[in-house]
């Protein structure tokens, strides 16, 4: 009996042997094979937070982008001088996308900073929005939110960093009216490069444009982040003037700025105007775009203190629904 157990007792100890160098050569596979690939556009992260500079006095300029699908972007802030000024000089008129890219559409909020603290928040109201309703971003869209270009300015009246409410914002007519430049005291709707001059108007008052165009960091970030991304159209928020603005330069008008221009106003209900013509202003930025060949308007709230979300939530309606069925 012995003999045989002996045999037995080989015959397992090979047999653990042959599964125990099976299962070690699987480890082996396993541990060198590459790891899965999920699909990118499975991914979904909105939104993608970057700060695009710096203000004068050192605060952030943040951007929020809301997309469809994640796509991949680049840091703006981060853009060489070479790099801006050659996809500047290419896009003259084409967005550099084709149409199966994602439209990217851009709005600006608070470029007047406190003076005009009701755009900032309704730029973060607009970004509450799309938290809530993720799905509002069509398919092969992009929608990026700069709440608050000047935001030194916005500080000088609420006092704090970030968001803030209208019980914030101080009541003095002084602080108010002074918050509407940089900390520079530059007028950064003056400070771009379309019919710029170092002097400027804005109602009965010249105001400084800076020292060239550009010479603002808050300017300068902003044509940088259009340089990178090239949106394919922007609408900046203001108040008080109660309409929606076309933008030109030396160019005229462009047909697509014409068109959203009526598109925005009469989904929104605010008077649809080609030209301001209140006053003359050079370096307007909404101008500056028409002159590289990028659709702007400028939407005008009807007071200081109202965010009119509903009416502006329509206009913004209109825009996805004009792209959607515009190919550029």
């Amino acid at each position: 009996m012995r003999p045989n157990r002996t045999k037995w007792l080989i015959f397992v100890f090979l047999f653990v042997v042959i599964i125990v160098a099976g299962l070690w050569v699987m480890l082996d596979q396993y541990s060198h094979a590459p790891a899965p690939i999920i699909p990118i556009a499975a991914v979904r992260e909105n939104p993608t937070h970057t700060v695009i500079g710096k203000s004068v006095q050192g605060r952030d300029i943040d951007a929020y982008t809301y997309t469809s699908v994640q796509i991949s972007t680049s840091s703006p802030a981060r853009a060489s001088a070479t790099s801006v000024e050659s996809s500047l000089s290419n896009i003259n008129g084409d967005s550099g996308q084709n149409s199966d890219s994602p439209k990217h559409l851009l709005f600006v909020g608070g470029i007047h900073g406190g003076y005009e603290w009701n755009s900032v928040i309704l730029a973060y109201t607009f970004m509450d929005y799309l938290k809530v309703n993720p799905d509002f971003v069509p398919t092969n869209f992009t929608i990026t939110v700069i709440p608050s270009v000047n935001p030194d300015a916005v500080f000088m009246v609420v006092g704090k960093e970030g968001r803030f409410t209208s019980e914030d914002v101080s009541t003095s007519t002084k602080v108010l009216a002074r918050a509407r430049f940089n900390a520079d005291s530059v007028d950064l709707n003056r400070n771009f490069d379309c019919k710029w001059q170092p002097k400027s108007t804005w109602q009965s008052k010249t105001v400084s444009a800076g020292t060239s165009a550009f010479s603002e960091p808050e300017a300068k970030a902003l044509r940088d982040y259009v340089a990178t991304f090239q949106p394919e159209a922007v609408v900046f928020w203001h108040s008080q003037s109660n309409a929606v603005y076309a933008s030109q330069c030396k160019g005229g008008i462009l047909p697509v700025t014409l068109d959203i221009m009526n598109a925005y106003a009469k989904a929104s209900k605010y008077p649809a105007v080609k030209t301001f013509d209140a006053y003359v202003t050079t370096g307007a930025a909404d101008d500056w775009l028409a002159s590289i060949g990028i659709p702007a308007i400028t939407v005008e709230l009807s007071s200081h203190n109202t965010i009119e979300w509903a009416r502006n939530l329509e206009g913004i309606r209109a825009l996805l629904k004009y792209f959607g069925e515009t190919t550029m």
